[in-house]
């Protein structure tokens, strides 16, 4: 059976959807910013300097790691240039540390000329894939890109009990982390589970 790709309810490269998706992000989930505070956690624990955010959006986890690390350099990768647009207003002077990069990680060659980084992150985005079966690849991918000793911390909506409905959209807990091993990362830990998100850290 031809396994179809879930359809997105809103078109986040129209500003009119970016910045409600902005606007409501927050308020929906306050808790992101435990999470938030998680990254910064982890990257202080490394030697963090060129940092990697897939599906960077309107700028909360730019923003607060700027902030808490200032000696990152960032690169912000996102389809959307409407979402670039509310970055750049959110980081105000920060982005003078940050490279935009307006590209699709759906796309096979969103790697293409990108790295190598000490860490790469993503927060609420792999499910834009907008298929499960997609994830390997993707995680594969940025195996590729991370310099030796490099880590990847990936956080996304899960399904099951305590979780989204969506089986195909998003995996299960398990699911993540044998996506993670599956495209060779020796060393997959969960970081934080709470309200929905499950972030693990791989190397």
């Amino acid at each position: 059976m031809l396994l179809q790709d879930v359809p997105s309810p809103i078109d986040l490269t129209r500003m009119d959807d970016a910045r409600e998706w902005a606007q409501q992000a927050m308020l929906k989930r306050p808790w992101r910013t435990e999470f938030f505070a998680e990254f910064a956690r982890v990257l202080d624990e490394g030697e963090a300097q060129q940092v990697l955010e897939l599906g960077s959006g309107p700028g909360f986890l730019a923003r607060h790691l700027l902030e808490a690390l200032p000696q990152i350099q960032y690169t912000a990768l996102d389809f959307s240039a409407a979402m670039h647009q509310l970055a750049a207003e959110r980081l105000g002077a920060l982005q003078s540390r940050v490279r935009f990069v307006e590209r699709s990680f759906r796309e096979p060659a969103w790697v293409e000329g990108l790295g190598p980084f000490d860490h790469v992150v993503t927060h609420q985005a792999v499910h834009e894939l907008r298929h499960k079966r997609y994830t390997p690849m993707l995680h594969e991918q940025v195996r590729g890109l991370l310099a030796p000793g490099g880590r990847y911390l990936v956080c996304d909506h899960f399904s099951g009990p305590g979780g989204m409905k969506n089986d195909q959209l998003y995996m299960s807990i398990d699911e993540q982390r044998e996506a993670l091993q599956r495209a060779g990362f020796a060393r997959v830990e969960p970081v934080l589970l709470k309200r929905g998100l499950m972030l693990y850290l791989a190397c």
